[in-house]
């Protein structure tokens, strides 16, 4: 039997209190869950991968992300825990489906789009994809944000859609103004 999204929030929030990486982990969720509509893959499956891709960062900083990995393999959920152990390139994991590459593309490049929309008097309204590629260029700009991730999960993901990076920044972007309410994203309007 598949996890449920409910059954992925509680392991999330069992080990995640921060407001910060709750965010992020809604974030990649709802951007991961866009992608699967557009793709034709389980909504459900890639929004809960990437709902859960952080879900053990937060407790287990040294051990990220094994915890989460086991506990996906005790529950069955081998594809979901497979992409979560691949989701850094730093980690040498092989990335196999477009499960794997989609979470790897998404998962840095949504918390860097959130942060130029922090920064943006317009906030996620007006951000446009050449303003996030001229702040990847800034290494002073969200200095944690690693950008071989940035570029190297783009790339992957480009092989599989044929979207280059404005394209799947602008999809990103898309997606999170359409939930910068619940994402406490400033825009224009409300």
């Amino acid at each position: 039997m598949a996890i449920t999204r409910e059954e992925a929030w509680a392991i999330l929030t069992e080990w995640t209190d921060g407001e910060s990486l709750l965010k992020h982990a809604r974030s990649v969720e709802v951007v991961m869950a866009a992608y699967a509509r557009k793709l034709g893959h389980d909504e459900t499956r890639w929004g809960i991968t990437g709902m859960l891709h952080d879900a053990d960062y937060e407790r287990f900083p040294e051990e990220h992300p094994d915890v989460v990995v086991r506990r996906l393999r005790e529950l069955g959920e081998e594809e979901i825990a497979y992409a979560i152990s691949a989701h850094y390139t730093q980690w040498e994991v092989p990335w196999e489906s477009p499960l794997d590459r989609g979470l790897i593309a998404s998962d840095e490049m949504t918390g860097f789009v959130t942060a130029c929309a922090l920064v943006r008097p317009g906030g996620i309204d007006t951000l446009a994809p050449k303003s996030v590629v001229k702040k990847m260029k800034d290494k002073g700009f969200a200095r944690k944000v690693d950008r071989h991730e940035l570029k190297t999960g783009a790339e992957l993901f480009e092989k599989d859609t044929g979207m280059a990076i404005k394209e799947h920044i602008a999809f990103i972007v898309d997606v999170l103004r359409a939930h910068k309410a619940e994402l406490g994203l400033p825009g224009e309007e409300g």
